[in-house]
């Protein structure tokens, strides 16, 4: 593989225009192509295989124009200080706002509070229940505008009023967060690189990269039903991993420069291996996201394979645009160690002939590699005691800060009706094969009223067929507590007993159920993912390094900093440790999806950093070092790349930290952390200290296991071939 990639990057750079060319000519096609598409705007949610998916599925058969997965919104109105919501002027303001309310042409139906028992029994507090014919990830902004302004309306009568439910829930805007990444990767850029121009390549090239994939993706939305967060992870990711590449062959580049290299043959050079490490940690990237299909959640399957395809766009960019770029650049490009005049270059040294700072850190780790192991990993160990009580679950309204109206009304709700009237479940008896559909209804009612954690149970309401019935259960608890999903269960059970006596079935769905089951599906499908991702990335690894025992402990080493990361997330968002640092105004379950999308994630960028600094190990072994010598010169050449790639990455990561929405804080937080902990922890700290004790043990390999693995001679081995004789063909003078 080294020597194609030789090959391909001194091809770039001599082809260079050609090169630019063909990208600009991408971007181009994939910019007019998202431009002249149609917008999508349908883009559906399904759970597969879950009891709430069922009963949605059914009702839409039994009930035709019901939109049981339509969005809500509440109206909560609350009657001045001293007043009730039965007055007459307020309520002639409630029912002029739920008239507004109905004109909608998205707008299934409007429940009066006053004919629908929606009023509190102080009288205080009233509520009107808005159903839309299509999902809140569907509706259009007019929807949301109308509903804003009839509830403005009726402020303006006196009423306190807010809105609650999945109506007004909208994609929350990243583009500031991504503009903050953005500029701290180009300030370290510049301190890592030394100059302007090479550090804006890497930038150039990401964006590139980026604006095809989400373009591209922008233009397929409506034929594939892909949604905007589909963009967003793509985008998030594709930036991510584009400046990590770019990042890993500009800085080879200018260290083959800096051995006195003619500038096309350490273009070439430079490709064929810090390219090479590009490729297998692409693969695993590419393995770790398309991977996700294995949750069975089509969003998150879409999502995971348009993001995979963003990252294989960066790792190609990162083999042809910037040996072409460098190219371009010329002399304009100096060699490791030296910086642009504009940076201070053409000064003397205060200390020439002193190791850089990862020689020295590297030198002390190989003499303490004990202690530094076992810091390590107690570190680490007690970062991850919190993991053992996580909780996952997922955000509704009172996760919401209370600055939001879906907060207040969530509030109001409570106040006036209870908690658990904000996640009231939906339970669909189809008795289609009953002999007494109407026995089997009331049985159901009575079986329900009898459990624990019940307020009420609404009598039965059938189709028109009368074979299947709706009753609606409002918990005692908040919707996301542990009672509440006790209940679902409960009901459930009962509902089984219930299908034996008489020949019915009982289904119970809602939101709340809803994020009960994709909890549940979530949490059972991430053994068989981390065993997939972990596993598949493992034999890769054993491919690259040649070894058995360099993979298995980058594999121990990254659930080693996943479980910290979750702890991390545990303590803040579920305990409420610094959550005031956080501005994390409620704390609460974890995000069910937390979990399964911070191994993905990270895996694939834990693997980046840990094939790059592990295979200039590997070639310094191979070329003859002893292996302690050569963890050394990994350090010496990868510590700053991969240093100032992690702090990019943290970066972009931290700028979500400061959004609104509890989600996005979440998961910015995550996997910012959890970067932290596998760049400068595990694969800084343990890594070496674990090679070091290992010696030549690390790259033991059976014999038989090596002929049967392909030579893909990530360390550039066979680039000696290139050479010519005595290998000193290529050492010119730049």
């Amino acid at each position: 593989m080294a020597t194609f990639l030789y090959k391909l990057g001194r091809l770039a750079f001599r082809r260079r225009h050609f090169v630019a060319l063909i990208w600009v000519a991408l971007l181009t096609l994939a910019g007019v192509g998202a431009a002249s598409a149609p917008a999508a705007g349908n883009t559906s949610f399904s759970i597969p295989g879950t009891e709430a998916q069922k009963a949605f599925d059914l009702l839409e058969q039994r009930f035709p124009g019901m939109s049981a997965d339509g969005a809500t919104a509440r109206v909560v109105f609350k009657a001045p200080k001293g007043e009730k919501m039965t007055d007459a002027v307020n309520k002639a303001a409630v029912e002029k706002t739920v008239k507004e309310l109905g004109s909608g042409s998205e707008v299934a139906s409007v429940a009066d509070p006053y004919t629908g028992h929606a009023v509190s029994k102080n009288g205080t507090i009233a509520y009107a229940s808005v159903k839309y014919k299509v999902s809140g990830m569907e509706l259009e902004d007019s929807s949301r505008d109308a509903l804003k302004a009839a509830a403005q309306h009726a402020r303006d009568a006196g009423l306190t009023v807010e809105v609650g439910g999945d109506a007004l829930n909208a994609t929350p805007e990243t583009g500031s967060s991504e503009i903050i990444g953005i500029a701290v990767a180009a300030v370290v850029l510049v301190i890592t690189f030394g100059s302007l121009l090479a550090a804006g390549f890497p930038l150039l090239t990401a964006l590139i990269g980026v604006g095809i994939g989400v373009s591209t993706i922008s233009a397929l939305a409506s034929a594939l039903d892909l949604g905007s967060t589909t963009s967003t992870l793509a985008s998030m990711i594709g930036l991510a991993v584009g400046i990590d590449y770019a990042l890993f062959i500009v800085s080879r580049y200018r260290a083959e420069l800096a051995e006195g290299r003619e500038r096309e043959h350490a273009a070439g050079r430079a490709v064929g291996t810090a390219g090479s490490a590009v490729v297998f940690a692409g693969l695993t990237v590419v393995i770790a996201l398309v991977g996700l299909s294995v949750v069975n959640i089509p969003m998150l399957t879409k999502m995971g394979i348009a993001a995979a395809g963003t990252v294989a766009i960066a790792v190609l960019i990162a083999l042809t645009l910037i040996p072409a770029l460098l190219g371009y650049a010329g002399r304009r490009v100096k060699p490791t160690g030296e910086k642009s005049r504009l940076l201070g270059g053409g000064r003397t040294p205060k200390n020439p002939g002193r190791p850089n700072m990862g020689t020295r850190w590297a030198s002390f780790v190989v003499r303490r590699p004990v202690a530094v192991l076992l810091l390590g990993v107690v570190g680490l160990g007690a970062a991850a005691v919190p993991a053992a009580s996580l909780e996952l679950g997922l955000p509704d309204d009172g996760s919401q800060p209370v600055s939001t109206t879906q907060r207040r009304a969530y509030d109001l709700l409570s106040e006036g009706f209870g908690p658990g009237f904000n996640g009231p479940l939906m339970v669909v008896v189809d008795a289609k094969g009953s002999a007494d559909p109407k026995a089997a209804f009331t049985e159901v009612g009575d079986e329900i009223k009898g459990l624990k954690d019940v307020v009420t149970v609404t009598p039965a309401t059938p189709n028109k067929a009368g074979d299947t019935a709706t009753i609606t259960v409002v918990p005692r608890s908040k919707p996301s507590s542990a009672t509440t999903e006790d209940l679902v269960h409960a009901i459930r059970d009962k509902g089984a007993d219930i299908a034996r006596d008489t020949d019915s079935s009982v289904l119970v769905t809602g939101s709340t159920a809803m994020n009960i089951d994709v909890s549940q599906k979530l949490n059972d499908a991430l053994l068989p993912y981390l065993a997939l991702v972990v596993g598949l990335a493992f034999l890769l690894l054993i491919v690259v390094f040649r070894s058995v025992l360099v993979p298995l402990k980058a594999a121990l080493g990254f659930l080693l900093s996943v479980m910290a990361a979750l702890g991390a997330v545990v303590a803040v968002f579920q305990w409420g440790w610094l959550s005031g640092l956080m501005n994390v105004e409620q704390t609460g379950p974890v995000m069910s999806m937390m979990p399964i999308f911070m191994v993905g994630v990270v895996f694939g960028l834990a693997m980046d950093y840990e094939v790059f600094l592990v295979t200039r190990m590997r070639e310094a072994h191979v070329h003859g070092e002893k292996p302690s010598q050569a963890v050394v010169t990994g350090f010496r050449h990868g510590a700053r790349v991969v240093t100032a790639a992690a702090v990019i990455m943290i970066a972009v990561f931290s700028g979500f930290i400061g959004s609104s929405e509890s989600m996005v804080k979440m998961i910015g937080f995550g996997l910012a952390i959890a970067v932290f902990f596998d760049a400068f922890i595990v694969r800084m700290a343990i890594v070496p200290a674990v090679l070091a004790l290992l010696g030549k043990r690390a790259w033991w390999l059976p014999k038989w296991l090596d002929r049967a693995l392909p030579n893909v001679d990530v360390e550039g081995e066979g680039l000696r071939a290139h050479a010519g004789p005595g290998g000193e063909k290529e050492l010119v003078r730049a």
